[in-house]
């Protein structure tokens, strides 16, 4: 009798141990979450029209690049699409800076990024990028960065690379709650501002979508030479794909998938949509 519970000792002794590393590794993600907001097109005259509906294309491109930073977690795009719908925040993605807030403590964010871009009709285009600190409320690491509006890919990597730069990527409270702890995180977000919907105080239900974006398994992702024509199918795509539109958003991603072979992004939104 006694060997025997020796022997129970032991095997459960042993689970415990092969559990154990597991277990470990989930409480010691606490790499800081960061989330990307949808940019602003500062454009001008008949530039503006030009980039008008490549937001979307834009986020989930430097959302790609961002999620190659190791030290952190960058909010998946539709998971974030998921709880902006949720809380009625917004209808294309773009939020003001305390909404911005809400959105990334209701997320356990640490740091959340907008910006915005403009081109200048003449080949020329500014992008501009700020870090939001949730614990303070505070912008902090502002660039600007000026680029080709042919080559939206590598002002947008460069852009990606400026903002991270900088980022204090100490873990800071709060940092690997997951969005079924954002109840809590949702008491001590800002209040709403006069005029704009309030922040609902419990969390969006958990969904099927991917909590943090993933890196890009090819180096060449963002090299590719993408203009505003191109970048504004692929936003399209994105858009049609966000409103359950399958059928337009596969054929929105085949016509840049013509253009562009082996592009990483419209492989991946693809595959999502089971036409990989």
């Amino acid at each position: 009798m006694l060997r025997q519970m020796s022997f129970t000792t032991r095997a459960i002794a042993m689970a415990a141990t092969l559990a154990l590393p597991t277990t470990l590794l989930a409480q010691a993600d606490n790499r800081p979450v960061v989330v990307v907001f949808r940019f602003d097109n500062n454009s001008l005259g008949a530039s503006r029209a030009e980039f008008e509906g490549v937001q979307a294309g834009m986020q989930d491109l430097l959302i790609t690049d961002l999620a190659g930073n190791s030290k952190v977690r960058i909010v998946d795009r539709a998971h974030l699409n998921e709880i902006l719908t949720e809380q009625k925040l917004s209808k294309d993605g773009q939020v003001d800076q305390a909404t911005a807030i809400r959105v990334g403590k209701l997320l356990g964010a640490q740091y959340a990024i907008t910006g915005g871009f403009m081109s200048d009709g003449k080949g020329r285009l500014r992008l501009t990028g700020r870090t939001i600190d949730m614990e303070t409320s505070q912008i902090i690491n502002p660039q600007t960065l000026d680029g080709k509006s042919d080559d939206v890919l590598t002002a947008l990597s460069q852009l990606s690379a400026k903002v991270s730069s900088n980022m204090n990527l100490a873990p800071k409270p709060g940092a690997g709650k997951r969005v079924g702890d954002a109840g809590e995180a949702a008491k001590t977000a800002a209040p709403a501002q006069s005029g704009s919907p309030a922040a609902k105080t419990t969390a969006a239900p958990a969904s099927n979508v991917e909590q943090y974006a993933k890196a890009s398994t090819k180096p060449e992702t963002m090299k590719v030479k993408l203009d505003a024509p191109a970048l504004k199918l692929y936003s399209k795509g994105l858009d049609e794909m966000d409103k359950g539109n399958k059928a337009e958003a596969i054929k929105l991603f085949k016509q840049v998938q013509a253009q562009f072979k082996g592009f990483e992004p419209v492989e991946r939104n693809l595959a999502k949509l089971g036409a990989a």
